[in-house]
This record gives structure tokens, C-alpha cells and sequence, in this order.
């Protein structure tokens, strides 16, 4: 993954993130605004109806302005302006409360101006089983007077638990408030992973880039040395070092072509692949590269078929890439070839375009790992028994040069019956 996707996940995230946070602190906010609005009202119309039915009862009138008085969002006033009973008054502030579906415990003083003291005052708990039940207050959780000169007598009503109750009303925006935040820490988890597998990745990368190079410069010198043993006259007169130089030789090419699939792959990885794209007859194409694939296959004592069959076999690719992917497919026939390998490159028209094909007599691919085999550094587990050597990293760059001229690349495989592997190219439109 390179640093500009991994800037536009974080950055897309981030943005996600902040908006969802914004549009649920605002309904939150929204709903507890709703919440008090509603509180209040049901609580005004209550004392409201309280009030009449004291003053009807005692009787009484009431004052025409300044009723009730708001003096916190859970502590509210009443100014009867009449002496009243406070028994009287609890019964009509607990019907009145009920009649308005208030279920809250709630506490009340009634006030004489003329001494500026709660003349008596309860707590009031509501419980489902027993509707109310009441206490005296003490002298810690006495209510405020009122600051207001002009109210004679008058009564005050406190909700000691009103918040609790609001929260309790607004438990479904809670729950998603608390998903959403969760939400939020796992995506800013994943943000910290993905940035340090990044990491650790390039660490891996570099190790890998930098072991490749150092390898190069002694392979080529055990190379060229093996030339010279190889030329030498002696050697090649004592059958057993000759045979031993040209063993040498093979290892050195071998371990050769694998360095240059590992740089050659990290080039892949560090940069997007540049295609030189031109027209290619596949059919000549083939014909071209048949005597090197021929010669490797002979060395394995197998034979190599071509079935050209395509009418049209013009395409648009970069020729050193498509070379690689048909040397590529063969080494894997010749490698996982049972006995001597029987190797088939066909051509074939199907559709707009031609299929290149590259079938084996070998020993399959099981259902389960086909969906993996183009994965990079991906083998078949075989055990402890590892008969074929290699990295897994020629399927992986056959898969990714497709990816880039935007091919297909199919696998057909079954266990004990060999492999076909295709790749579709499109007409070119030249």
C-alpha cells in the first residue's frame, strides 16, 4: 500500500469520523434540549394546576403575574401569596405531578416572607409499588428563599434527580453515542496498525532490496570464476571437475535469476510499472522464445507442443514482460512436472481478444489454494518435503503484469492432473 492511498484512507476516515461525531453530538445535544423543554413544561403545568386547586380549596386567590418562577432548571417558585396548608398542598403537588406522568422524586418548602425561613419542607419519593412516600427535610437540603421582595407566602419545588432522569429518557441516543465512539477508537486502532505494519513492511523491503544488492556482486564474481574454471583445460579433462563446475554454474544462474526476481518485484512495489507497449504477433512471439523453452524442457528430458491456432494474434503489450510471463509459466510447468514434463503453449481466439495458454501434466493445485497461488511469497504446503525450490514469486509477478495491461488470467487445475493457466489479451485496436 503506498503513502498516498494510506493519506487518502486517513483523511477520507478522519473526515467521516468527525462528521459522524459532529451530526451525533448534535442530535444530542438536540434531544436533551427537547428532554428539558418537555420537562419543563409538564412541571409548569403542574404547579400550575397545584396552585388552583390549593387556592380553590383553602379558598383563595391567586396573584395574576409571577405565579411561578424558574429560579434553576430543577428548583422552581410559586407564589400563592396566601397562607396555606402544607398537607393540603402535597396531596394536589403529588396529584398534580401524576396527572402529568412526572414519576420523579421531587422536594418542597413552603416560605414565610415575614421570617425569611422554610417554614416546613419533605422529600417526596416516588416508587411504583407505593406511589410516594415521604420525609422531612433537614437542614442540609433546605431549600433556597426566593431573592424576590414582593412574595409574601409562597411554596418552592425541587427535582433533586431531574439530569438522571433526563439521561435515563435518552437511553437510545446514548447506546449510539457509545457505538459510535467505539466505532471511532477501533478506527483510529486501525489507522495505528496499518501504520505500523506500513512500517514494519518497508523495514522488511529495505532489509530485502539491500541483501539482493550485496548478493549481486559475489554471484557475479563465483560467476565469472566458474567461466574460467569451465575454459581451463585441466578441468575439462578430469570428468569429475568438470562435472562439478558446471554444477557451480547452474547453482550460480539459479541463485542469479532469483535476485532478479526479488529486485525486479520490489522495483514493482516501489514504483508503478512502466509499459513500453508496442504491437506483437503472439504467434511470432512464441516461435521466438520456443528454442530457449525447448532447451529448458529438453534439460528435464520432457517435451514441449505448440498449438498456435489463433487466426489473430495481434496485440498491444510490452515485449519483455510478456517473455518474462511465458518463461515464467513454463519454469513452474517444467518444476511441478510429474516424471518427464509434457508442456503445452497454445494461442486461440476467443472473443475480442487472444488467450495465451501454458497447460502441464503435473501433480495440481488443490481446490483450497488455487484462490491463493498468485499470492506473493504464496506455496503450496508440501510438509516438511520442499522437492521444488523457490520463493513464490512467479505467479505473483505473472499476476500483476496482467493486472497492468489489464488482462484476464485464469487457473484450471486439479490434483494429479497437471495445470493450465490462461491469460486473455484483447485484439490490439491498431
Amino acid at each position: 500500500m503506498t503513502n498516498a492511498i494510506i493519506r487518502r484512507v486517513i483523511v477520507l476516515g478522519a473526515i467521516s469520523m468527525l462528521s459522524l461525531l459532529a451530526v451525533q453530538t448534535y442530535w444530542v445535544l438536540r434531544t436533551w434540549d427537547l428532554q428539558e423543554q418537555e420537562f419543563n413544561r409538564k412541571v409548569t403545568q403542574a404547579l400550575m394546576d397545584a396552585a388552583n386547586e390549593l387556592s380553590q380549596a383553602t379558598p383563595f386567590e391567586l396573584p395574576s403575574q409571577d405565579l411561578i418562577d424558574r429560579l434553576s432548571s430543577n428548583y422552581y417558585v410559586v407564589n400563592v401569596d396566601n397562607d396555606f396548608d402544607p398537607n393540603t398542598l402535597e396531596f394536589f403537588l403529588k396529584k398534580s405531578f401524576e396527572s402529568q406522568g412526572l414519576h420523579e422524586d421531587f422536594q418542597y418548602g413552603v416560605f414565610d416572607c415575614s421570617s425569611k425561613q422554610m417554614v416546613t419542607g419533605k422529600t417526596i419519593k416516588y416508587n411504583k409499588a407505593k406511589p410516594f412516600g415521604s420525609a422531612q427535610l433537614n437542614q442540609d437540603e433546605a431549600l433556597p428563599p426566593h431573592t424576590k421582595t414582593e412574595f409574601n407566602y409562597y411554596f418552592g419545588v425541587r427535582f433533586p434527580d431531574k439530569y438522571a432522569n433526563i439521561l435515563s429518557n435518552m437511553w437510545i441516543v446514548i447506546f449510539f453515542t457509545a457505538l459510535m465512539l467505539v466505532t471511532l477508537a477501533f478506527f483510529i486502532y486501525s489507522m495505528f496498525v496499518i501504520l505500523r505494519q506500513k512500517q514494519l513492511s518497508e523495514l522488511q523491503r529495505d532489509f530485502i532490496n539491500n541483501m539482493t544488492h550485496e548478493f549481486k556482486t559475489p554471484i557475479s564474481t563465483i560467476n565469472i570464476s566458474t567461466d574460467v574454471f569451465l575454459n581451463n583445460e585441466k578441468i575439462k579433462e578430469d570428468a569429475r571437475l568438470n562435472r562439478y563446475s558446471h554444477i557451480i554454474k547452474e547453482q550460480v544462474l539459479r541463485l542469479n535469476t532469483q535476485v532478479e526476481k526479488v529486485l525486479q518485484l520490489a522495483k514493482i512495489e516501489r514504483d508503478k510499472i512502466e509499459l513500453n507497449l508496442e504491437e506483437i504477433d503472439l504467434t511470432e512471439l512464441v516461435r521466438g522464445v520456443s528454442p530457449s523453452i525447448e532447451m529448458k524442457v529438453h534439460e528435464a528430458k520432457g517435451t514441449l507442443q505448440l498449438d498456435l491456432d489463433a487466426a489473430n494474434a495481434i496485440v498491444m503489450a510490452d515485449r519483455l514482460h510478456l517473455t518474462n510471463i511465458i518463461h515464467n509459466l513454463v519454469d513452474n510447468g517444467v518444476k511441478y512436472s510429474k516424471g518427464a514434463p509434457d508442456i503445452r503453449i497454445g494461442l486461440k481466439n476467443e472473443g475480442d481478444g487472444v488467450v495465451l495458454s501454458v497447460r502441464d501434466n503435473g501433480v495440481g493445485i488443490a481446490k483450497e489454494h488455487q484462490k491463493h497461488i498468485f499470492d506473493k511469497f504464496y506455496r503450496v504446503p508440501t510438509g516438511n518435503v520442499h522437492n521444488v525450490k523457490g520463493f513464490g514469486l512467479g505467479l505473483f509477478y505473472v499476476k500483476t503484469i496482467c493486472k497492468e495491461h489489464k488482462w484476464k488470467i485464469n487457473l484450471h487445475s486439479e490434483p494429479g492432473k497437471g495445470t493450465t493457466i490462461e491469460v486473455w489479451m484483447p485484439f490490439s485496436k491498431a
